[in-house]
């Protein structure tokens, strides 16, 4: 029996729909926030029309280069290919909301999987007529199926000849020098990290109330911006209060001066504020100081920055002022929802998330000890999905008794490094202008003696 192929009959009208793909496109083209939602979904392929295929894969090449877009310069730069009547009537077909373009995207991927599925049936058909052995065209059947039904990518499964191959090129190209860790600009903290922070990884800074967590991260953040771009999410404080300490950083200046310039047996050093804004010129320090922000809020906003300014280290201040996805769940399941996705997020984008987090009260008895990982409050999620888990801790802050040595000392407990040491890193800290730097001299001690028990893996608790 002859059996024709069917590969080339088109699909039946049913499974596309023109007036769907050019809402969707409508959209995009109007609200360009849109795109950050659909752009690891909506693929060129979803669209039946050739036309639109055209102009949604132009949309993207624009929206990637960080131009944005509009009607116009998608029908420029198609000239030739579609028509400039159709891209506009296109765009405004549909200009009033893109609350809808979750649910119409999602009815383009799934015909274009019907349309799939469609053409597979075909070729199924095909298999049957053929003289090969059963079992082989069973076999090549149900490949065809899974293609459908997966959307891994090749190369998602490595097998170890190739994966061998492949990590001597990245151990020649961090010999080269052409890949490494970020510097965080505390030069113990980069030995303990190998050369400094991991793309992909999920950082998590612990600490108690006033210990300095945001002063911490503000500091590294400020730093490493000088190199790489840097997000920070401050969920605690507003703009003023950020670019207050900012300033204060930047130009080594008294916060208090600062917020009362003109304060008695004080005075703004404003010469020091404008050495501060020139400094600032060179940075890449984005901040935004919405609250409340759940994960996917997060996820598309740090989308959103990587695309148009670019993202190498994402700072959450703190997780703990995170939402859930659903409010109804215990803390305890949000918070793990949140880590996970803080650190799911980490891989995808290829930054360091950096996350500061409290601990327990109990941390607080412990007066010239850094908390243990077990003390980081809400759930244990945190400690599971983080690679790498610090605590800052200030003797003088827990314990006003513990000597005047004590004053600007602060302890950095590096208590998880997936991929290296853990240990101890000596700080200075800066409260008049909120910073830090490193320790320089003989480590301060005390009569007092830690009652945290040495762990395996760490360096061994010092007498204080």
């Amino acid at each position: 029996m002859n059996f024709e192929p069917h590969d080339t009959l088109a699909a039946p009208a049913v499974l596309q729909s023109a007036e769907t793909e050019a809402v969707v496109l409508s959209i995009l083209m109007n609200f360009p926030a849109a795109f950050d939602d659909m752009a690891d979904r909506l693929k060129p392929e979803h669209f039946a029309v050739d036309s639109y295929r055209s102009i949604y894969a132009e949309l993207c090449r624009q929206m990637a280069a960080g131009r944005g877009c509009d009607d116009m310069s998608i029908a420029q730069a198609l000239e030739g290919v579609v028509a400039m009547e159709e891209v506009l009537t296109v765009a405004r077909c549909h200009d009033h909301s893109a609350r809808a373009i979750s649910r119409h995207a999602q009815t383009l991927i799934d015909m274009h999987q019907a349309r799939g599925l469609h053409a597979l049936s075909y070729r199924m058909a095909e298999l049957a007529f053929e003289d090969s052995p059963i079992a082989d065209r069973i076999d090549r059947a149900q490949a065809e199926v899974a293609k459908l039904e997966t959307h891994e990518a090749a190369e998602d499964w490595v097998d170890a000849h190739t994966a061998a191959i492949q990590h001597l090129d990245l151990i020649d190209a961090r010999a080269e020098g052409k890949i490494s860790g970020l510097p965080t600009g505390f030069h113990d903290l980069d030995e303990l990290l190998d050369g400094g922070m991991a793309r992909g990884n999920l950082v998590v800074v612990g600490a108690r109330p006033a210990m300095g967590k945001t002063a911490f991260a503000m500091t590294l953040g400020l730093h490493m911006a000088a190199t790489w771009a840097v997000g920070m999410f401050s969920m605690e404080m507003p703009h003023s209060d950020v670019r207050d300490r900012q300033a204060a950083i930047l130009g080594r200046v008294s916060i208090a001066d600062i917020k009362r310039p003109k304060r008695a047996g004080g005075g703004l050093d404003f010469s020091r504020i404008v050495d501060g804004v020139e400094r600032s010129k060179a940075l890449r320090w984005n901040v935004s100081d919405r609250s409340s922000l759940n994960i996917l809020q997060v996820r598309s906003m740090a989308r959103a920055l990587k695309r148009r300014r670019g993202l190498d280290v994402l700072i959450v201040d703190y997780i703990g002022l995170m939402a859930g996805l659903d409010p109804k769940q215990n803390r305890a399941y949000q918070i793990e929802e949140i880590s996970r996705g803080l650190k799911s997020l980490a891989k995808e984008l290829d930054i360091v998330v950096v996350c500061l987090a409290q601990v327990n009260r109990g941390a607080a008895e412990k007066a010239m000890n850094p908390p243990s990982l077990h003390e980081l409050r809400d759930s244990g999620a945190i400690e599971q999905d983080a690679d790498v888990v610090a605590f800052i801790h200030r003797p003088i802050q827990a314990n006003p008794d513990a000597g005047d040595q004590f004053r600007n000392y602060a302890q950095l407990r590096v208590a998880k490094n997936r991929q290296g040491r853990t240990g101890d890193v000596h700080l200075f800290y800066h409260g008049e202008f909120t910073g830090f730097e490193a320790w320089g001299g003989p480590i301060p001690t005390s009569t007092v003696t830690k009652t945290m028990p040495a762990r395996r893996g760490m360096e061994a608790a010092e007498r204080f």
